[in-house]
C-alpha cells in the first residue's frame, strides 16, 4: 500500500508536547477556579485538555503503533482497502441516483425538494437540475 504516513519522531514530540499542554491546561482551570473566574474560561480550559487528550492519544499510536495512520492514503486493486472508500463510493453513489432522479421526476440534488420530470429548476431554490 502507498500511504503518506507522519514519522516516528514528530510523532512522538507531537505526543510530548500534547502532555505539556494538557498539564498547562490543567494549571489553567484550577488557577482560573482558583481565583473565581467566570465558567467560561473554565470551560476553554477544559475544551483545552480535550483537544489535546486526542490528539496526544493520535500522536502517541503514531510513533508507537504498527498501523499508523495514514495522513493521505493511496492505494492500489488487491492492496490494503483505503477505509473511506466505501463511504466514498456510498456518497458518490447517492449523488448519481439523485441526479438520475431529477430526468424522471424525484429531488433536488441541492436541497432535496420534489422535482417533476419536465422542470429545468428547482421549485425550492431555484438552481438548475442536471440534464
Amino acid at each position: 500500500m502507498k500511504s503518506v504516513k507522519p514519522g516516528r519522531g514528530p510523532s512522538m514530540m507531537g505526543g510530548i508536547f500534547g502532555i505539556f499542554a494538557v498539564v498547562v491546561g490543567l494549571f489553567w482551570i484550577g488557577g482560573a477556579a482558583s481565583m473565581g473566574a467566570p465558567a467560561p474560561f473554565l470551560m476553554f480550559g477544559v475544551v483545552i485538555v480535550v483537544m489535546f487528550l486526542v490528539s496526544t492519544v493520535y500522536s502517541f499510536y503514531n510513533a508507537a503503533g504498527e498501523n499508523r495512520f495514514s495522513e493521505y492514503d493511496i492505494t492500489e486493486d488487491g492492496e490494503e482497502p483505503d477505509p473511506l472508500e466505501q463511504r466514498r463510493e456510498h456518497t458518490v453513489s447517492l449523488a448519481k441516483d439523485s441526479a438520475e432522479g431529477t430526468k424522471e421526476g424525484g429531488f433536488c440534488p441541492y436541497c432535496g425538494a420534489k422535482t417533476g420530470a419536465d422542470h429545468t429548476f428547482c421549485r425550492k431554490c431555484g438552481k438548475k437540475l442536471e440534464d
